[in-house]
């Protein structure tokens, strides 16, 4: 068995570097770090390449980061919103009601949570910088959007 890390046929050192001819690929961190050198956020798409993109990546991941809290606050509104728009309704007519907002409620929950999968991903570039950005973004999306809100967390992830 050839155990020999060098570079063979295409394998070999991925590290990022520019090669003649290659554009810079991705550097996938398992580890803690503050290197933004070809740091992709989620999509191969989203390729950090200097500093400007970098302060912007940043702050897009601080903005989404707060609409994720603006979800949260949105579902938040729209169920104490049914829940007294039913409680006003003729009994015979609240079933119905509740079952469709009910629809709906579950409709903001897949998202709520699609969402706060998203944002683990971000998060999970392992990035300093990235994870700071995420964190910002709770704290100043809960500062706008969680004045009727409790600060304990109650989802599993995020």
């Amino acid at each position: 068995m050839d155990h020999d890390h060098g570079s063979h046929g295409g394998h070999g050192d991925h590290s990022g570097h520019d090669m003649p001819g290659m554009e810079p690929m991705c550097s996938m961190n398992m580890l803690f770090t503050w290197d933004t050198e070809n740091l992709c956020i989620v999509f191969r798409q989203w390729h950090v390449r200097s500093t400007a993109s970098l302060v912007f990546s940043l702050a897009a991941v601080l903005v989404l980061a707060m609409g994720y809290e603006g979800l949260r606050a949105i579902s938040r509104r729209y169920e104490s919103a049914m829940t007294k728009r039913v409680q006003a309704m003729p009994r015979q007519n609240q079933a119905s009601a509740n079952q469709r907002a009910h629809i709906i409620k579950a409709a903001l929950y897949a998202l709520q949570n699609f969402y706060a999968f998203m944002l683990m991903l971000i998060f999970m570039t392992y990035n300093g910088w990235v994870m700071i950005a995420v964190s910002g973004g709770a704290f100043f999306g809960y500062l706008l959007f969680g004045q009727e809100t409790s600060s304990t967390k109650d989802n599993a992830c995020h």
